[in-house]
């Protein structure tokens, strides 16, 4: 046989080439019970066998390279011999069972797991042992529960595969669970490993019922009172639905999420939490937490599974037992309160019917009742417990996510109470409002310099703020009232916020041996103000309404003391009171605060910190603790210590000084909002210096012509200018140039001298591009104005034409006048002579035909004058339309009119010359 070849090398290896005593001693017996005649001295010979091989290392390696061939064929051949039978299976036990190695050489070979390894070879060997299982002895198949448990530590894989390949392997192992309660727990512990990762082994459990023996067994055992079997009852359970939607589909369709849920109500007076109890709830907890999210990742049913069975878990009081178990029972220990608290933030999560079911909540009895939100807000402000407290929290993040009118009625609350004398009793607190009790919490702590209070309520508040602009303008709005009437008046909650970050700040550096433990006060205050800040200009102009702010913001990003995530926050907050920043007064508008932080640090440093923020173990998502919650083992089941004591944060702060407990509370959208604010901010940093006061630079009336000017003296001061302009873009070109080097040189510190270049080019390249397009626009409005001159000139010259030729018209027909008054009065003339004659005649009525000829030369006269004054009238309106526009244009209308008025005279004159 090559294994036992094999093996025998091994063992040959170990002890030398020559045999040694409890090799031969151990051959020997081997010999006695295969070859034995009588039973007697078989069954000796095998307890022999069994005592040596489970206290010895060298004997456990000699009897795996011969002894399973015999212990098989006992158990093959000999099943009516149960002595025999007996003694072959703990000596198999006991050759699979490690011994403690804290005692034995480095260099010893680990025996049992060698012995595992060859007996799982070979697959016919676990289907003797499953089929032990049907053997009426309660020995035999416990001993035959305990060897399959033992190789399913050591040969996981192949135990799982020859279950598999096994008829009726793990009916048989289910069977098991009805049967007498020792050999029930060890199928259980059994059922437990195999379907830790083996999905088809977990499909085959569930179709042979293990859901209803499962809770059978639980309620056998008491719930959540009852011992260490409920827990593997309860690991088991989350084994089959941890990445099956099936599974949880399955359950919630036959036996209903109740049984599950019962395990979390509480019995008894007296409620009393031993640790197994503890461990008990925190596994049934995860289960429901594991309902609640719906199933693995990648299953294309998650989504309708989770909303299914949310739906169902509400339907089913899950909410009371989860609100009675983490928010009204004060004995829970703290881990099952925070796990709790968990499930309820989970459960809420995008399901708005279960968010307005938990706003409708009331808890308490007779008059002492209270929202049940109410009573989440006083333990976040009361415990002592920054584990509980990150847990409650939660609980608001998910109630307030894109909740708006969720997140409107607790801001409707918001109105502050009259500042106490006295530190009033915690019973009052129930008869107070959700905003009064906030306002309290972020009011407290001043007169003793505890801000720990003051800082979780500002947690909640950003919460309920967050992308509301109503709750914003509301929470903006209130006015807090001096906590000593002397010693001022009264200021806005937002610069009462900003005022304890300054304390903050001074506190830490006072009390340094306390870093750690209150490094996250700034950070949760800066959240708050950078989410309030964001997307609104109010409140940006409300915390740049006192210099000091300003100031202090400046010093906080430079403050070396201070952790990466201080400063960077700072920064992003500072940012938002360039990009949010809607004022027009001299020192608080954008280009003020920009010029102000390139003064105090550079740009450079300042965009450096943005960077520092990213890379820091808060905001990398390579470096964010995994998900979930480690599954609670038998193996893994916490102490009571650690149980009662939550706080010990297992992230160590990996050269930062920055809390821990900031990873939960700086969730994804905060984290991408910092993100997405920080690129805005450069662009808006840049865009400043690229085009200070643009809005300014080209007035359109410097541009127009004036009143009188003439064109050679509008077109010098064009000139002009263009060259103030012109050097104007020259100077801002060379501060470009130190922006764009410090935007290049703002990258990472180890980056080569090449790559700074590449980057101050490409800045300048854009600089550059944006001068070229501002002169383009120039130099068009330039144009555009020299076309509209040119065009107004050549009207004007067409009117003058006009004018002219309607002098003439008129003087033509003056001239035609006169020519027939000239003939009138030679007719007078002649009529006289005539009268004067000699000899009378008879002459026609001269007066008459006079009078005749005057009435038709006037009224010819009349209807050409007429003629005249209508043509006349129509031009003298256009002269007056273009005497408007020239005007308009700046020209000088009378003097053009002079011009005109010569240039006739001279005409006249030439013309009277030529006649």
């Amino acid at each position: 046989m090559d294994l036992a070849s094999r093996y025998k090398g091994v063992v040959g290896l170990v002890f030398g080439d020559n045999p040694s005593n409890e090799d031969s001693y151990i051959q020997r017996l081997l010999d006695r019970i295969s070859n034995g005649t009588l039973p007697d001295d078989r069954r000796t010979a095998i307890v022999e066998l069994q005592s040596v091989v489970a206290e010895s290392n060298a004997a456990q390696l000699a009897f795996g390279a011969a002894g399973f061939p015999v212990i098989v064929g006992i158990l093959k051949d000999q099943r009516d011999d149960v002595e025999m039978v007996r003694g072959a299976l703990e000596t198999l036990l006991g050759a699979l069972t490690p011994i403690d190695h804290g005692r034995a050489q480095k260099t010893e070979v680990h025996a049992a797991l060698m012995n595992s390894d060859l007996l799982s070879r070979e697959a016919e060997n676990i289907t003797l042992l499953l089929s032990l299982l049907e053997e009426e002895d309660f020995y035999v198949r416990y001993y035959t529960l305990q060897i399959l448990t033992a190789l399913l530590m050591n040969s996981q894989n192949r135990l799982q595969e020859a279950i598999l390949t096994t008829p009726r392997g793990i009916t048989r192992l289910m069977d098991m669970l009805m049967d007498r309660e020792v050999i029930r727990n060890e199928a259980l512990l059994l059922l437990t490993h195999l379907t830790r990762e083996a999905e088809e082994i977990q499909k085959i459990v569930v179709f042979e019922g293990a859901f209803e023996k499962i809770f059978s067994i639980i309620k056998e055992e008491g719930g959540s009172d009852g011992d260490v079997v409920v827990q593997d009852c309860l690991e088991l359970l989350n084994n089959l639905l941890r990445s099956s939607s099936s599974n949880q589909i399955l359950l919630r369709e036959t036996m209903g999420f109740e049984p599950i849920i019962s395990i979390l109500k509480l019995r008894g007076i007296t409620y009393k939490f031993t640790q197994q109890k503890t461990v008990n709830l925190l596994s049934a907890l995860e289960t429901i937490n594991m309902l609640i999210m719906g199933g693995a990742e990648t299953d294309p049913g998650k989504d309708s599974n989770k909303l299914a069975n949310r739906t169902v878990l509400v339907q089913k009081k899950l909410l009371d037992h989860l609100l009675m178990l983490g928010v009204e029972s004060q004995w829970a220990p703290v881990a099952v309160r925070c796990m709790t608290f968990k499930c309820i933030g989970d459960l809420i999560a995008g399901h708005p019917k279960n968010r307005d079911i938990l706003g409708s909540k009331v808890l308490g009895e007779d008059r002492q009742v209270e929202p049940a939100l109410n009573s989440i807000l006083r333990i976040i402000l009361q415990t002592s417990s920054i584990q509980e407290f990150v847990a409650a929290d939660y609980v608001f993040k998910t109630f307030c996510e894109k909740n708006s009118e969720g997140q409107t009625m607790l801001a409707s609350t918001l109105i502050p109470q009259p500042h106490p004398t006295a530190r009033d009793p915690i019973e009052d607190d129930v008869h107070m409002s959700f905003g009064s009790m906030l306002l309290r919490g972020l009011c407290s702590g001043e007169a003793d310099g505890d801000l720990e209070t003051c800082c979780r309520a500002a947690s909640i508040l950003s919460h309920v703020v967050k992308d509301n602009l109503r709750c914003k303008e509301k929470a903006l709005k209130i006015v807090l009232e001096s906590p000593m009437p002397s010693m001022g008046t009264p200021e806005p909650l937002f610069q009462r916020i900003v005022r304890y970050l300054a304390v903050a700040s001074s506190m830490k550096s006072k009390d340094k041996s306390s870093t750690l433990e209150k490094s996250y006060i700034q950070q949760i205050i800066l959240k708050l103000l950078v989410t309030w800040t964001a997307d609104f200009p109010a409140a940006v102009q409300c915390f740049l309404d006192s210099r000091h702010h300003l100031t202090y913001l400046l010093e906080l990003v430079t403050d070396s003391a201070a952790t990466v995530c201080i400063r960077g926050l700072a920064s992003i907050l500072l940012g938002e009171c360039v990009i949010y920043n809607k004022s027009i007064e001299n020192g608080k508008d954008a280009f003020a605060v920009v010029d102000s932080v390139s003064q105090k640090m550079g740009l450079t440093t300042y965009f450096s910190k943005f960077e520092e923020m990213q890379n820091s173990f808060i905001f990398s998502p390579s470096k964010k603790p995994p998900q979930g919650h480690k599954p609670l083992t038998r193996t893994a089941t916490p102490s009571e210590a650690e149980i009662n004591d939550v706080d010990e944060a297992d992230e160590k702060e990996k050269g930062n000084e920055d809390h821990p407990m900031l990873l939960s509370l700086f969730d994804a959208s905060f984290i991408g909002l910092v993100k997405s604010l920080a690129g805005n901010i450069k662009e808006r940093i840049v865009d400043l210096y690229s085009r200070p006061k643009s809005e300014v630079a080209v007035v359109p009336a410097d541009l127009e012509q004036k009143s009188g000017e003439i064109e050679k003296d509008y077109i010098n001061r064009l000139k002009a200018f263009i060259e103030k302009q012109c050097s104007e873009i020259q100077n801002l070109l060379a501060r470009n140039a130190a922006l764009a080097e410090d935007v290049a040189s703002s990258g990472r510190n180890d980056q080569s001298q090449g790559s700074e270049q590449r980057a101050s080019s490409v800045m300048d390249k854009v600089q550059m591009e944006s001068i070229r397009r501002e002169l383009q626009e120039t130099s068009q409005r330039l144009e555009t104005v020299k076309a509209e001159k040119a065009k107004i000139e050549s009207e004007a010259s067409s009117y003058k034409n006009m004018a002219a030729k309607l002098e003439s018209d008129l003087k033509s027909l003056s001239d035609a006048y006169n020519s027939l008054e000239q003939a009138n009065y030679h007719l007078e003339q002649e009529v006289k002579s005539l009268k004067g004659g000699e000899a009378p005649m008879k002459f026609p009525d001269i007066e008459a035909i006079k009078e005749e000829v005057r009435k038709e030369a006037q009224k010819e006269s009349e209807d050409e004058l007429n003629d005249l004054l209508v043509c006349l009238g129509q031009e003298e309106s256009k002269v007056e339309k273009l005497t408007a526009r020239l005007v308009e244009l700046g020209v000088d209308v009378d003097k053009l009119l002079e011009d005109v008025g010569d240039e006739s005279e001279a005409q006249a004159e030439s013309e009277e010359d030529d006649h």
